[in-house]
């Protein structure tokens, strides 16, 4: 999403075994405090070292967004495209900054972040899949722009919007529908990410079984693929998945 030459804007199933939620990413039963602890130090941009406080000097603040090699749109145009506010902004792109000095993220750099906080296991693949969801133009980069439009969708949209993002997260070739093929190689990914020592130890069939039961539950007409119609009327049916998606409120 940038502008010509540059991008043009800003841019669940329920538990199934007790030890993975696929909507959140996060074990079952965490406490508010705990996701906003873990969002902040997955989301490189966020990380407790990288987040200077928040200057009230508004020109040093416009000079820094002019000093990186790709220029960021103006913070009140990404205020006004986003349900971020002006601090936080600053305090967003400051960090992003600090972990991106160009200005631009590629997939690679983004995987060896994202390889940083799951050391015990593989995340590369799950990286990957991360990083096609936030580059929405598919150029290869995630400017700012791109992260901050997901970060205001995944923490300040509404339910719909939540899991419209999941959705497209999960539809791995873009053509509105998530096959049995793509949520197994979702779950794939998520299994190498947590690593062969957690506990209790998950067994070599658990990925495709949460396929089955995820398809179970999501296809409602038996098709064989999943809809978004279907994805969300059955997430919003789900107690257990909107107590999820309320966690992320008020998280920044």
């Amino acid at each position: 999403m940038r502008s010509r030459g540059r991008k043009e804007s800003l841019a669940e199933s329920r538990d199934l075994d007790g030890s993975y939620d696929q909507l959140t990413g996060n074990p079952p039963g965490q406490t508010k405090k705990a996701l906003k602890q873990r969002l902040l130090r997955l989301l490189p941009c966020c990380r407790p070292q990288s987040i200077p406080s928040v200057s009230e000097n508004s020109v040093e603040d416009e000079f820094e967004l002019s000093t990186v090699c790709h220029r960021p749109e103006g913070l009140e145009q990404l205020q006004e495209q986003t349900k971020f506010s002006r601090k936080e902004l600053q305090v967003l792109y400051r960090g992003f900054k600090n972990e991106c000095p160009t200005g631009l993220v590629n997939e690679e750099n983004f995987k060896q972040i994202y390889s940083q906080f799951f050391p015990q296991g593989d995340s590369g693949t799950y990286a990957a899949f991360l990083f096609n969801a936030f580059d929405t133009d598919h150029d290869g980069s995630i400017s700012f722009e791109d992260f901050v439009a997901g970060l205001s969708v995944i923490l300040r949209g509404t339910i719909d919007d939540r899991l419209s993002w999941a959705f497209n997260l999960y539809d791995l070739n873009k053509d509105g529908c998530i096959t049995k093929e793509e949520m197994l190689d979702i779950m794939k990914s998520i299994y190498d990410m947590m690593g062969k020592y957690t506990y209790p130890a998950m067994q070599e069939e658990a990925p495709r079984e949460h396929v089955e039961n995820f398809f179970q539950k999501m296809d409602r007409n038996k098709d064989g693929v999943v809809t978004i119609e279907e994805f969300i009327e059955s997430c919003q049916k789900d107690e257990n998945i909107m107590r999820s998606m309320q966690l992320f409120d008020n998280v920044i």
